[in-house]
């Protein structure tokens, strides 16, 4: 049995967020839920839980519906290195300060 799961309240604001976002570009491709819902191969009732941001929806079904309304790069895009400036800057603090070449082991001068 799962372990009860109580996200926090940044994570649930985004979800309300994103579900909100999802909501509003079905709207603007003036999409019925019907038709969304279907082609993320998903139910009405899941698709109204994700335009509420519910955190019990997978992540796989949110990917799917923006697959749907067009959206998925956006969603590769996320944790993409080039927009994690914190993770960026952890790795360039790690770099070497100096870097040596290191001597061949075994090989002869002679050929």
């Amino acid at each position: 049995m799962p372990t009860p799961h109580q996200p926090s309240a940044a994570v649930r604001r985004a979800l309300r967020k994103l579900g909100a976002d999802i909501q509003d570009a079905r709207r603007r491709r003036k999409l019925p839920m019907a038709v969304v819902a279907e082609r993320a191969f998903t139910s009405r009732s899941t698709l109204q839980k994700i335009e509420a941001g519910d955190t019990n929806v997978s992540i796989g079904i949110y990917a799917g519906v923006l697959q749907a309304l067009g959206l998925l790069d956006g969603l590769t895009q996320l944790a993409d290195i080039s927009n994690d400036s914190i993770g960026q800057a952890l790795a360039s603090a790690d770099l070497p300060k100096r870097v040596r070449l290191k001597p061949a082991s075994g090989s002869s001068r002679d050929g």
